[in-house]
Formats: C-alpha cells, structure tokens, sequence
C-alpha cells in the first residue's frame, strides 16, 4: 500500500540561538505499511530500548517549535513510558499481551505486545568500570550543553558503587585523558575533573572515542561492565567524521564486550543519527538528555539498567495466523527491521537489554474474526547470565471484548502523537485534539500527565 509523506509538509521554524538547521542531522527511515499475511505472515525486528526520539521532540516543543518529522521514531516515543508488566522472577523476560479496539482506526484493533527484563538490585549489580569521553568543543558552549553534562556526570558518579571505576576523557580540536580510571572512593578527585571541564576548539571526536576506548581496553576487567559513556552534541567536523568510519571502529570494540552509551545534549547542530547509530553499533543504549530532570531519570532512577545488560542481540519475530489476521502494520522500528530470515542467524546484530528495561511493540491489526489466538511471538538472544543463546515463545492472545486498559489506552495517544509529529502517512486524518482527549481519560500518573501538557503545548504552535 502506499506509504509516502502526506502532501504540504508544514514549514520548519526557524532554529534555536540562530543556528543553521542544515547542521540538524536526522534521518527519515520512512514508515511501515499495513502487510498483508497472504503476502507475509512474519514481523521481524530488534528490541530497542533508546527513548532520545521523545526527549528530542519535547525540546522542540518547549522551545515553541514543531520538530522535522524525521526527528520522530515512534518506539522511543512509546518506551519512554515503561511497561506495567511485572519483571520476572527467574526469567530473562516476562511477556504480555493485551490490545482492544483501536481508538484511531475505525474497523482496526490495537495490540501490544510487553517486555520486560528480569531487574537486579543495585547491591548486585556487576563493577563498572566507566570511561567518559567528554564533548568539550566550541558547540557546546551552552549551558544546555557542557553545563548540563557536568549537573548529569556528577549525579551518575554519586549513584556509582564503592568498587567502580571512572576515568575521563574529552576532546575538543584534540583528544586528551583528564584522569585515569579512579575508584569512586576518591569521589572529590572525580568531581573535580569534571568541574574543571571548559569549552575549547574544533571537535574531533575520533580521536575522542579512539582514546575513550583505548583506556576502557588496557583497564578491562573481566566480569565487570566495561564501557565507554559519550556525553555530546553529535557534532563530529576534524577526522574520520563520515558516519561508516566511526561506527565501524565502535562495533570492533562492542566485539570485545565494551561497550557504549550515548549521552546527547544540545539543540541547533545536534546530530541525532550519529549518536543513534553509535550506541546501536556499540552494544549499547541512546538517551537525550534535554533536562536535569531526564538526567536524574536516567543515572538515578534507570541506572542498573542503563549500565548492566542482561540480553544481547535480542530479536522479536510475531507470526501471524493467516486464517484469523488479515493484515498487520508495526508501528515504528523501521530501523530496527529484521528480514524474518535472520531470526536465528547469530551473527546478525539485534538489540541490547539493560536489567529491567522494557520494550513494547504496537500493531494495528484488521481481523478477520474473533479470536484469541492470532499467532505466536518468539523471543530470541544471548542471555549475559547463561552465556548461551536463548528462545522464548508466547501464545499470541487478547480478547475481542476485552475493555482495553487505560495504561494501552494511554500508549495509543502516545504513538498517534508521535506519528502526527513525524507526519505519517497513516496520521493524516487523525488530530492532536483526538489524541489530548484520550491522553487526558487514561493517564494515571506524573510521567504520564506531564505528556498531556506536552500535547497542549503542541496544539498551541501546530499550525
């Protein structure tokens, strides 16, 4: 069916502290189109757990600006908000299941499909050893910027334990160690050399990662985490700064089980796609940190998380029973997608879990009749604790007359909102006032009531 962009995209604002938008990087990924299961019955894709796409779009609109439609990954918009499943217990995943009639598309239903991963407690958390590698260059000159990464690093070292390590390196017009892996018993040195950070040069951010990496590799430690957490705008312009050459170098590392976080900051010459693209290849997660209060979200309340992974290379593959589904659209993951071939093929990249992330999956699907079973979900990936591969399977379930909860009620205003922001083929009828009703009828908490007032601040600058 035909997927392209509505006609008279809206016109872009003009940019935050007069920069140029043609230093903006995103990438369009375009947008899944209804499938037909006489055509294909499986929906392939890596589990993601980023959530920058939402946090990127919200600085936009609480500058009083409409994001390029590019911006929006609909996924990160929906795993912003967690899941209500419970962790497992002894499993590496749990798995729901639930869905109802869908509020956006008359004659469709919504079906979600949870994951959860298994949580560990802080005290049993592996040693981390973590090396920073620091943008300090001219573009972050902001207090958005450097400031901000300084408020954020420093609220991530005093989460740390006793026994984890820190070291520091930035890189301006060049790369330079600052300090040498430091156990967090020596906090106020730590501290120190993060405060002590100023702005300065051009910004070569190969020969950053390259001395990040150098230092996480020659103080390994095996049975610990080891990784490198960058802390950025995106904005590579001195050494290897095509895109392949760097992510290349960052998947060799990933091989030797370090891995990498991205941290991105700043808005004007923020480069989404590179800080995406890094943390997928590195083995490791993205967030946009556009708040101290998305910092303390992500170093206080999801730290075991974002540090500790319990599923590498983690791939979803949903069948669908042909008798009982008549076609099927996921909504987001275009550049998550799997050829349904390489479910089992090992060496093909899939996605990385931390210790009680979550990962939700919508469809929107047209039934052919009431039923309970539509098909089966597969679970596969390399389980950190078993040092094996693993598979799970789930009856693919829910209820025709099932009353859909208020939490899926509240993830459908959420995905129609980010495919109205990414102008999407299939949101073209729909409208932010529709999607602030729902919101408004089914949020339940502060999380989730903050995203209402984001969709009243959308509505008041959508033209």
């Amino acid at each position: 069916m035909e997927t392209s962009k509505s006609e008279g995209k809206r016109s872009r604002p003009a940019p935050p502290n007069g920069e140029d938008y043609d230093d903006m990087f995103f990438e369009d990924y375009g947008t899944n189109p209804f499938v037909s299961t006489e055509d294909d019955t499986l929906s392939t894709f890596a589990m993601d757990v980023d959530t920058g796409s939402y946090s990127v779009t919200r600085n936009y609109i609480k500058r009083g600006e409409l994001p390029p439609d590019e911006a929006v990954r609909v996924e990160e918009f929906v795993n912003y908000f967690g899941s209500n499943l419970q962790a497992p217990a002894n499993d590496t995943f749990a798995i729901g299941v639930d869905g109802g009639k869908s509020p956006f598309g008359e004659g469709y239903h919504l079906l979600r499909i949870s994951m959860k991963g298994k949580e560990i407690k802080v005290e049993d958390r592996k040693n981390a050893n973590l090396t920073f590698v620091i943008d300090v260059s001219g573009s972050m000159n902001h207090e958005n910027r450097l400031g901000l990464v300084k408020k954020s690093l420093r609220m991530l070292v005093d989460e740390l334990q006793p026994q984890d390590k820190v070291g520091i390196v930035t890189y301006g017009s060049q790369g330079r160690v600052v300090l040498q892996p430091t156990s967090i018993d020596k906090k106020d040195r730590i501290i120190h050399a993060i405060e002590e950070l100023q702005p300065e040069g051009s910004t070569n951010a190969e020969e950053g990662l390259t001395l990040g990496y150098g230092l996480a590799r020659e103080y390994f430690t095996e049975g610990s985490i080891n990784r490198v957490v960058l802390a950025s705008d995106g904005v590579a312009n001195v050494g290897k700064t095509g895109h392949k050459e760097i992510l290349n170098e960052i998947k060799e590392y990933a091989q030797e089980d370090i891995t990498l976080s991205t941290l991105g900051f700043g808005m004007g010459n923020y480069n989404d796609v590179l800080m995406e693209q890094l943390a997928n290849n590195g083995d490791g997660n993205y967030a946009y940190i556009d708040s101290f209060s998305e910092a303390r979200r992500v170093f206080m309340e999801q730290l075991t998380g974002t540090l500790q992974t319990i599923a590498k290379d983690a791939k979803i593959q949903v069948e669908f029973d042909p008798k009982k589904v008549d076609r099927y659209r996921l909504l987001g993951f275009e550049n998550r997608d799997v050829k349904d071939e390489d479910f089992k093929d090992n060496s093909v990249d899939g996605g990385e879990v931390g210790a009680g992330h979550s990962v939700t999956a919508l469809y929107e699907v047209k039934l052919n009749e009431s039923t309970n079973d539509l098909g089966k979900i597969s679970l596969r990936f390399f389980s950190e604790e078993k040092q094996e591969v693993e598979e799970m399977q789930k009856t693919l379930s829910f209820s025709e007359d099932d009353n859909p909860s208020k939490n899926l009620m509240f993830l459908a205003s959420v995905a129609e909102f980010a495919e109205i922001m990414g102008e999407s083929y299939w949101a073209k009828e729909s409208s932010l006032e529709s999607v602030l009703e729902l919101a408004q009828s089914s949020a339940q908490n502060e999380e989730q009531f903050a995203f209402v007032e984001l969709v009243k601040d959308a509505i008041a600058i959508k033209p």
